[in-house]
């Protein structure tokens, strides 16, 4: 990749999001969803008959296309992506690489292919293609929300598994290095103080396991970024205060670069990478901020190889109002979880209500700072089986007494008092697959 294309990348995301209208926006989303719209149906065989007699002349036009989900993006995979790639090949491809650890490398030296088992357990394989990771580089030091003054960059990045397309991110101003989230604890450590590393990125899961030896941190980090998972305001107030640096979120996701930090510390939709459509509850289209997005459709405008148009996430957002930074680009106020994160409880008329799980970080997090981890599963409408892992050497019956009657005061907030909660005390591990690590489990049926 010429240094010219990359500086021009850099600067083009910096002026989108600085100084792009909200009609700038409008207009430059319809063109990118044009373009995209001919590429795939002209190339692609599952989106030429998918979309076949649907004019598009308004962006209304747009949101009545048809949707997809993970699991019609797989049945159709060989069909819907534009490299005439079989999904069997590269599914097998991507499982061996997993099974060998050996995470570098391009698929007929061409593609990065990502293996995702996201939270339901079922695979989704995604292709980017390698001239596009190779601009990585710029749009990290654009989009990353990591301030240029502290430059250069030096990274330990961790996640459940490494892919060629984040190694490609490495240049002359960052240095990112990766360890799987399924280290332990003295190899991080060790890792940060031997690579003088003063930027630390990893899931809060992971950040939580660290805290209590933050002591043993030699070196000075300049920043935490966090990905992956929900980040409770509680906690990203306590992680700031331990380790005595700003914390930044990434939203990031398999299927694109959701939203990520501005100048001022908050949360952007990238607008010109995702085109994103929310919904509130009775499927109208959300406009304006506060109101809770139900359902969520994202169309990533920048690979072509593996065309998503209207797919469907089961993320939980709520808009924000326009950020201090002056961006027009959406303000994203609360990340709540996934829709099949939520739970159900029987009013006392035996009304089923739900409830958000943001609500149950925040209950069980301010209850004591001995609680490392959480687990909830729901199996049943207003019971719960709570699973926290706490310090050695302190009182358990106190704190499990203290939990139970935040939940129930809280609940009896919302007209519920028919609920049953079991809590065990225990060791919390974080998976040793590259599943992702689930505080919340409900089989409710809410079909």
């Amino acid at each position: 990749m010429s240094i010219f294309v990359g500086i021009h990348d850099f600067f083009g995301l910096i002026f989108h999001r600085k100084f792009y209208s909200e009609k700038a926006i409008k207009k430059y989303q319809f063109k990118q969803l044009n373009k995209l719209l001919k590429f795939a149906m002209k190339n692609s065989e599952f989106y030429n008959e998918l979309y076949t007699n649907y004019p598009i002349n308004s962006l209304e036009d747009f949101h009545k296309l048809p949707s997809i989900n993970k699991k019609i993006m797989m049945d159709n995979f060989s069909k819907l992506n534009t490299c005439k790639i079989d999904k069997e090949d590269v599914l097998n491809f991507a499982v061996k690489k997993e099974q060998d650890k050996d995470y570098y490398g391009y698929y007929n030296d061409e593609y990065v292919i990502g293996l995702s088992s996201g939270t339901s357990g079922n695979k989704g394989v995604y292709i980017t293609p390698k001239a596009m990771t190779k601009r990585l580089p710029f749009v990290f030091l654009a989009r990353s929300g990591l301030p240029l003054r502290i430059l250069p960059y030096r990274i330990l990045f961790m996640l459940r598994v490494f892919s060629q397309g984040f190694e490609d991110i490495n240049n002359f101003l960052v240095s990112l290095k990766y360890l799987s989230t399924m280290e332990n604890i003295d190899k991080i450590i060790s890792s940060i103080n031997n690579n003088k590393i003063n930027i630390l990125m990893a899931p809060p899961s992971l950040i939580r396991q660290i805290l209590p030896r933050q002591s043993e941190i030699k070196v000075r980090l300049k920043r935490i970024v966090t990905y992956a998972e929900v980040l409770d305001k509680v906690e990203r107030d306590k992680i700031e205060k331990i380790f005595k640096t700003k914390v930044i979120e990434i939203y990031q996701a398999s299927e694109g670069q959701m939203a990520s930090a501005c100048s001022k510390g908050h949360l952007h939709i990238n607008e010109d990478l995702v085109y994103v459509e929310l919904y509130d509850k009775f499927n109208n289209l959300i406009t304006k901020p506060g109101v809770v997005g139900h359902k969520m459709f994202i169309t990533n405008l920048i690979n072509y190889a593996q065309p998503l148009i209207r797919y469907e996430m089961n993320d939980m957002i709520i808009l924000d109002e326009k950020c201090e930074c002056g961006s027009n680009y959406r303000r994203i106020d609360k990340i709540l979880g996934r829709t099949d994160d939520i739970l159900y409880f029987y009013k006392e008329n035996m009304e089923i209500q739900y409830i958000f799980p943001d609500l149950f970080v925040r209950w069980i997090i301010v209850v004591s700072d001995e609680i490392r981890e959480f687990k909830i599963i729901q199996n049943k409408i207003g019971e719960l089986d709570i699973t926290i892992d706490i310090g050695k050497n302190i009182s358990q019956t106190d704190i499990v007494t203290k939990l139970r009657q935040k939940i129930q005061d809280e609940l009896e907030l919302f007209a519920i008092d028919m609920i049953v909660i079991n809590i065990v005390v225990e060791e919390i591990k974080l998976p040793t697959t590259m599943n992702k690590y689930k505080r919340f489990v409900s089989n409710i049926d809410n079909d």
